[in-house]
């Protein structure tokens, strides 16, 4: 190979790399979400001021917390999960069920608490679940959740807030 090719085989190589970063970044749901209008918008570090760092790495930056970490996962009492972003509630307590996942999980939301997006990231398609309100990443959707629906709400317990009810 001489000097030449090396450099076109090299340059090919570069754009091919930029081309499929790309694909990824229109395939996320913060692609998608960017063209949406939530009613709760700030700036990156009005919302470091208000959340925990973990809270913002999932809800901002569309991280994942560890499983098991959560001690959402141990909450069994009746009440109202909220986003941890803007206090909209998301998902009641009689939903909830121990997937065995290591995240809380909920086999259905609050109506009119939620958005979903398709989500291409990681070489694969999923429903990508976020706040309707802030447009905070929760968790995703899958298909493999209990009766009656069907479906696993696998959401991350830094995203949520958790409200007792009252007596």
């Amino acid at each position: 190979m001489n000097r030449r090719d090396f450099l076109l085989s090299g340059a090919a190589a570069i754009g091919a790399i930029g081309a499929a970063a790309a694909m990824l970044r229109m395939g996320s749901p913060q692609a998608a979400q960017a063209a949406e209008k939530f009613e709760v918008t700030k700036t990156d570090d009005e919302w470091k001021a208000i959340l925990s760092p973990a809270a913002f790495n999932v809800l901002r930056k569309e991280g994942t917390e560890y499983p098991g970490t959560s001690p959402l996962l141990n909450e069994h009492r009746k009440g109202i999960f909220a986003c941890a972003g803007c206090d909209l509630p998301v998902y009641p307590s009689e939903t909830k069920f121990d997937s065995g996942t290591g995240w809380p999980s909920f086999w259905q939301e609050i109506a009119n608490g939620i958005g979903k997006t398709e989500d291409r990231s990681l070489g694969m398609t999923r429903t990508e679940v976020h706040c309707r309100r802030c447009g905070g990443h929760l968790g995703h959707v899958f298909d493999d959740g209990p009766a009656p629906t069907g479906l696993r709400h696998c959401i991350n317990g830094v995203a949520l807030t958790f409200k007792p009810a009252t007596a």
